[in-house]
């Protein structure tokens, strides 16, 4: 070998010698696991591409279960600590439940100090993801602004308008009565909805949806009386057709035109729209629910469990997901989710007209619908509640049991459980 040949192979070696701590010294892409359900879980995986592009060095994995068996999942991951995600998705029927718990990550505190973000949302939704203690255990994502869809086709058959439909739950009745007589279609699908949304409405400060801030049971307070009395009153009146939410019965109403409305949260809209009832397209609208009451149908979450191995990436893709008015946007275009963030709801596209409500501009009376909504505090066992109550309302409407007594009893109850 010359002199210079062996110089030159001396200096490949050198270089090679030189570059291998450097290519050592580049810690490998970790990888974070998002623990998700249906239908959250597409809106994460549409944004996993700009995610990607923004940031190499985080890979994402999308680990998704039914809605019910993802919160059971939770419920064991964070009581045993196997199994421990780095992001959890969680709906706000269980978000008491998990931010009360003791296994989530504050939020509030360094590095995160995740208060700073509260003036991005809407108010009622940032509140939802504070517990007892002020911790900060959640993030918002979308929100459920409360609305009544309706069949437009089905009110101009029996000579029904929007207003007479909302002016008063007294008149959404009356309105009921005529649509089945003229058009054979059930008013609503379940009593129990008016029940759900009349809980929701006339929410006094301090109080939550069935405790007060001091653990009260308020379970047989004037608002459970009237919300009971009005739901009753549709089943007594043969309007609804006892179809339990999401069963068969259910989509079968939506999908053979024997339902004239809908009371929920305004993402129901995407639900018609893309696998309830596609062939109905054109002929629902969106109103102020009866009374022009305002209230908030449900709400998606993120959190980070207190045992998660990558907190700080956990944190970053969160606020992406959550704060990120692009990626809020695209949400809404994939899914319809209803951003909770200020900025997205303030784009041009909340004006856009909706080609399956008709081309209403709908999102902008959801948007002041949200905007309305006050801050309602949760409570550990607003999860537990809610079962005691749908129990209580059906032996009302099914075996004529006193409203009275029937809310009596879940109050009893409802202390007696809570006081372990």
């Amino acid at each position: 070998m010359t002199i210079r040949r062996w110089a030159a192979a001396l200096l490949a070696a050198w270089g090679v010698a030189l570059a291998m701590p450097q290519a050592l010294a580049q810690p490998a892409p970790i990888t974070l696991t998002v623990a998700t359900f249906p239908d959250l879980d597409r809106s994460a995986k549409a944004a996993l591409a700009q995610w990607a592009k923004e940031r190499p060095d985080v890979q994402v994995k999308i680990a998704s279960l039914q809605y019910a068996d993802h919160h059971t999942a939770m419920t064991t991951v964070l009581a045993t600590g196997s199994g421990v995600p780095d992001v959890m998705a969680l709906d706000f029927r269980f978000i008491a439940k998990f931010t009360e718990s003791g296994g989530l990550t504050d939020l509030s505190q360094p590095p995160f100090n995740g208060l700073q973000l509260k003036s991005l949302f809407v108010p009622f939704a940032f509140a939802q993801g504070i517990n007892s203690h002020g911790a900060l255990a959640a993030i918002p994502t979308d929100i459920g602004p409360g609305t009544l869809l309706y069949r437009k086709d089905l009110l101009d058959r029996a000579g029904v308008s929007e207003a007479e439909l909302t002016a008063s739950w007294e008149s959404y009745i009356a309105a009921g009565r005529r649509i089945k007589a003229a058009t054979g279609a059930y008013l609503l699908a379940d009593a129990a909805d008016v029940r759900d949304i009349l809980i929701r409405s006339g929410v006094q400060p301090g109080e939550g949806l069935y405790f007060d801030d001091a653990g009260k049971v308020l379970v047989d307070s004037p608002r459970f009386v009237r919300a009971f009395e009005i739901g009753r009153a549709v089943r007594l009146g043969r309007l609804d057709a006892k179809a339990v939410a999401w069963s068969n019965e259910w989509t079968a109403g939506f999908k053979h035109d024997r339902i004239a409305t809908q009371m929920m949260g305004a993402w129901l809209a995407g639900h018609l729209k893309n696998w309830l009832a596609p062939h109905s397209a054109g002929q629902w609208r969106s109103a102020l629910l009866p009374g022009g009451q305002v209230a908030s149908y449900g709400g998606s979450f993120y959190a980070i469990p207190r045992l998660a191995s990558h907190k700080q990436a956990a944190w970053d893709f969160i606020r992406f997901l959550t704060t990120r008015k692009d990626v809020q946007l695209n949400s809404l275009k994939v899914m319809d989710a209803f951003p909770a963030l200020l900025a997205a709801q303030d784009d041009p596209m909340m004006d856009e007209p909706l080609p399956f409500l008709g081309g209403q501009r709908a999102r902008l009376l959801w948007r002041d619908i949200a905007r309305q909504v006050p801050p309602i505090p949760v409570n550990r066992n607003d999860s537990m509640a809610t079962d005691v109550i749908r129990s209580e309302f059906e032996q009302v409407v099914s075996e004529g049991k006193d409203i009275r007594q029937a809310l009596a009893d879940a109050r009893r109850l409802l202390e007696r459980r809570t006081r372990r």
